[in-house]
């Protein structure tokens, strides 16, 4: 299919309700580039693009108009199974990507068949200037090196010691952590505890935990308290408008 048939097809697929709710979600995404497709309808079509080789010209056409544009290129690179091709993929879209939900959506499901050939693109990723370059490359280490077969304490620390004045990167990091919390308790508590994080990625991974079911009480308590005792000088980051 053309840039334009696809187009199309997306705006035959548009809610309006749901475009104005979704722009609200998204501060860095303009109205106007909110088509207003759910999420379902465009995994499908991404399917469908994917199966029927479709996609060519679309993943090549960056930057994309409209997010949703966006949200479908992810979930077609998403599905690719060839690692190196998949990628080359991700390299080429990451300087495009401009909000949260976009980034977050991209997960390729080969990356974690091969843990060892992804890590030199991580690095890559870390060091980049792109917001949602780092917090793509955070939420690779989150989604696939926290088990016991790939953990490597050195990423783990090496976030814990970033500083950024970027809210969706600590966002990230603080994802991180309070998922780590739950995988690998003995391992990050006493990073959390030993005061590596800045004060408002530690508030922000303390919120996370207290709303998650995999954190006993107990530990919630201990992380608030910790928090409550290194916030004192009101350390923190607003959400950006």
């Amino acid at each position: 299919m053309t840039v334009p048939e696809i187009r199309a097809e997306l705006f035959a697929l548009r809610d309006e309700k749901y475009a104005d709710f979704q722009s609200g979600l998204f501060p860095t995404v303009g109205r106007e580039r909110v088509i207003g497709v759910r999420t379902p309808a465009l995994r499908g079509f991404a399917k469908r693009l994917y199966r029927e080789k479709e996609a060519g010209e679309f993943l090549a056409c960056l930057p994309h108009k409209y997010f949703d544009e966006d949200q479908l290129h992810a979930f077609v690179i998403s599905l690719e199974k060839d690692f190196d091709r998949c990628a080359g993929l991700v390299e080429e879209f990451l300087p495009y990507i401009g909000n949260w939900a976009t980034c977050d959506q991209l997960s390729p499901a080969v990356f974690k068949k091969y843990p060892g050939k992804l890590l030199p693109h991580i690095d890559v990723w870390l060091r980049s200037d792109k917001t949602y370059t780092v917090r793509f490359a955070i939420g690779m280490l989150m989604r696939h090196y926290l088990d016991d077969a790939n953990f490597d304490m050195r990423y783990a620390l090496l976030i814990a010691d970033m500083r950024s004045d970027e809210y969706y990167i600590n966002m990230m990091r603080a994802w991180y952590f309070a998922t780590a919390l739950a995988k690998r308790r003995d391992d990050i508590l006493p990073i959390v505890e030993g005061g590596r994080l800045d004060g408002a990625t530690l508030k922000m991974t303390v919120g996370k935990c207290r709303d998650s079911y995999r954190i006993p009480d107990g530990l919630k308590q201990r992380l608030k308290e910790l928090r409550d005792g290194q916030l004192k000088n009101g350390d923190g980051i607003e959400k950006p408008e």
